[in-house]
């Protein structure tokens, strides 16, 4: 009995040192060939089409999932497919494990195992708001894109890289214009025109990755997509907002200076919106924790939910002319009078904030506030640490929607309360 024991207790030990290594084991794959085309269609929306060449390393684990970052949270996977050598799969916002907006292909018995390649397939029928102003030509819409990328922990190799913009129908070869094309990649695309007659940019480099947040951008005229489709003002009104917001004060804010900062400068605003790379949250906040995150206040919810920061910003001064820490004096640019003593509830980015606006030079004034954001962004982060974002984001939606109403229906900078309800605080 006692040899018979002993020879079971060694195999189970044999079986986990062999068993462990592969349970641990992580995505690692190399991207050899990337292809993707971007549509800018006639209405003002994108089209998106993406092919990946996937080498599975034999160290790897099976491919099962492949995450596709968005430009924005407003596409739908509705009249969008995925194939896996041909074979269709599945797509899944549910099971998108990135930051920012995205789906997740479920690759389910099409999953490429290690030591193996497949060629991933998807297409993404409609993309909105992705148009903003040109700064260089009034008469044009900026179209910036950056594709989806994954994480450089996860890839070897290198990857050979094709990225194709189809401009919208009827745009003639002397009007469109490319901006400054990625380290790596030609000055010039090749350009000419696809089979529907549209012309079309590409840029190709057989040696990139797929991991780098490349940025490719083209302007065309105005007059071949609607007016309402190029983004040219911010989600808010923030003239009446901010006029509720102040109440009896003569003078409002038309939001010039935040309008600067977040939509009037078309490249910066339309990567904003890129997916992983550039949210709010760090990848690290999507390694799910357990449980709610409660206490945060009316603008930390903002960022866990990663709300427009031209919205955070406008809770923000919210927040310091509530507290009676400010006042708005000018609308044109915005500037602000602050009181002589500041109130001691003030949280540490609203003291930022303040301190951004007790600056005169704009580009000192845009450092502040850069800095100011980034600060919180990792605040949220750290207090994130151990907790659900999933279960935190869904408590905190109702209760930011009365937090929202109560920045839009506040009619004087007096206010009863310095809380909002039992859960979120100013």
């Amino acid at each position: 009995m006692k040899k018979r024991l002993v020879a079971i207790a060694f195999v189970l030990i044999l079986a986990a040192t062999l068993i462990s290594p592969a349970l641990a084991q992580e995505y690692y794959f190399q991207v050899e060939k990337e292809t993707v085309h971007v549509y800018w269609n006639s209405d003002g929306t994108s089209s998106l089409d993406y092919t990946w060449v996937i080498n599975n390393q034999a160290s790897g684990h099976a491919v099962e999932y492949v995450d596709v970052g968005m430009p924005n949270g407003n596409f739908s996977l509705s009249g969008s497919s995925a194939d896996v050598n041909g074979v269709t799969v599945s797509l899944s916002e549910g099971d998108y494990t990135g930051s920012g907006s995205g789906f997740a292909i479920v690759l389910g018995g099409q999953s490429i195992p290690p030591g193996q390649r497949g060629t991933v397939h998807v297409y993404v029928g409609r993309v909105e708001r992705v148009l903003y102003p040109s700064t260089e030509d009034e008469t044009h819409a900026s179209a910036v894109f950056v594709p989806s990328f994954f994480g450089s922990q996860y890839l070897t190799g290198a990857t050979d890289f094709t990225m194709t913009f189809h401009l919208p129908p009827g745009v003639q070869p002397e009007e469109p214009r490319w901006y400054a094309a990625p380290s790596g990649f030609p000055a010039e695309p090749q350009t000419g025109f696809d089979n529907e007659g549209r012309i079309i940019y590409t840029w190709h480099n057989p040696a990139a990755n797929g991991w780098s947040e490349y940025q490719f951008g083209a302007s065309f005229p105005t007059t071949y997509v609607p007016a309402d489709a190029v983004v040219t003002a911010p989600a808010f009104d923030f003239g009446g907002l901010i006029a509720a917001v102040i109440g009896n004060l003569s003078t409002v804010l038309c939001c010039g200076f935040f309008a600067f900062m977040f939509v009037g400068m078309p490249i910066i605003s339309a990567v904003q919106t890129q997916r992983r790379k550039l949210k709010y949250l760090p990848p690290k906040i999507s390694i799910e924790g357990h449980g709610i995150k409660r206490g945060l206040t009316a603008v930390e919810a903002a960022i866990l939910m990663e709300q427009p920061l031209d919205k955070v910003m406008t809770m923000m001064l919210f927040g310091v002319i509530k507290k009676g820490a400010a006042q708005v004096v000018t609308r044109d640019p915005l500037e602000l009078s602050f009181a002589k003593e500041q109130p001691p509830e003030l949280h540490q980015y609203e003291r930022d904030f303040l301190k951004a606006f007790g600056e005169t030079k704009a580009p000192a004034r845009r450092d502040l506030l850069q800095g100011m954001t980034i600060t919180l962004v990792r605040s949220v982060s750290d207090k994130m640490k151990g907790f659900s974002r999933k279960e935190s984001v869904e408590y905190y939606k109702a209760i930011m929607e009365k937090a929202w109403t109560q920045v839009e229906a506040d009619g004087t900078p007096e206010v009863k309360s310095q809380k909002f309800d039992e859960n979120l605080e100013w």
